[in-house]
């Protein structure tokens, strides 16, 4: 087994504040846009997530983070249960590790009713907890979903997806800590509108002391437009977004308006949950937004160091 870790697992044991994006891979075969976003962001976070059908279908991100890590920048290959079952999930690992991408984030995903392809058939023949503990234990063996050991495989860092917004917060909770246990070395929570409310998930990760235990980082993602928010608002439960956004959002006047509101509310939220003792960082995402993603790195003085 390779015994060297990651830059990003490097980083999280170091205690230092972290720094991802998130992309989503191009719909077509060019990555000439996915190149040039890298190259944007380099230099600036520790890691660039690579989204997994979050919006439809789109470039293999498996595919996409190997481009990312030829360009020169670490990837987070974001893994989806919605879509493969177990056989294809961990071929897709020990591919992976032969591109050189050895983060992975777990996910289950957005039930395809929800997306753009109502009409596909979902897999789910594991869920994120079990995803985690089987590529964990690749190299080792001995994991309840695919005992079989692989030589050579791993050491990955693992991520997660933490729901604060989510009922009942106690079942959250819980699944988070089995995430944890199950092998998560860094968690990503929902994107953060409801301050108040993530303020009262924050208190309970940390009476469970699970912060010490894994490095969770908030998810901002910036509204820009007033009329994509409302539909962002509307067309799920979560994460939830207060109508006192909405409204400064729809109040601001002009797109270029709505624009430079979203940002300066997202700078907000990064200031008020750095206040957080424990929270160790943020990953931003804007789709194709990058411009937006850059200013509220620069003006937040969040930039990778």
């Amino acid at each position: 087994m390779t015994e060297s870790i990651t830059k990003l697992q490097a980083k999280i044991r170091s205690g230092k504040p972290l720094l991802v994006v998130e992309v989503v891979p191009p719909k077509s075969g060019d990555a000439t846009p996915l190149r040039a976003a890298v190259q944007r962001y380099a230099g600036k976070v520790d890691a660039i997530g690579v989204s997994d059908n979050r919006h439809g279908v789109c470039m293999a991100a498996l595919a996409a983070a190997g481009i990312v890590a030829a360009e020169g920048v670490e990837p987070i290959l974001h893994m989806v249960t919605r879509d493969r079952n177990r056989i294809a999930l961990l071929a897709n690992c020990l591919g992976a590790q032969a591109l050189g991408v050895r983060n992975i984030l777990c996910t289950s995903g957005t039930h395809q009713t929800l997306g753009v392809c109502p009409p596909a058939k979902n897999v789910f023949d594991i869920d994120s907890i079990q995803l985690l503990d089987a590529v964990a234990h690749l190299g080792t063996g001995g994991s309840a979903v695919y005992p079989e050991r692989f030589e050579g495989a791993g050491p990955f860092c693992l991520g997660a997806v933490a729901a604060p917004f989510a009922d009942p917060p106690e079942l959250q909770l819980m699944r988070l800590a089995k995430k944890v246990s199950a092998g998560a070395n860094f968690v990503i929570t929902q994107p953060v509108y409801d301050i108040e409310r993530f303020r009262a998930w924050w208190a309970q990760v940390a009476q469970r002391g699970i912060h010490e235990r894994v490095a969770v980082l908030a998810c901002i993602e910036p509204l820009l437009e007033a009329g994509h928010a409302n539909a962002f608002a509307s067309s799920r439960p979560l994460p939830r977004v207060p109508q006192s956004l909405l409204d400064r959002l729809c109040s601001a006047g002009d797109q270029a308006a709505q624009r430079a509101a979203g940002i300066e509310i997202a700078l907000e939220t990064i200031e008020q949950l750095s206040a957080l003792t424990g929270l160790r960082g943020f990953q931003i995402c804007a789709d194709d937004h990058s411009d937006a993603v850059i200013e509220i790195i620069e003006r937040s003085g969040l930039g990778a160091c």
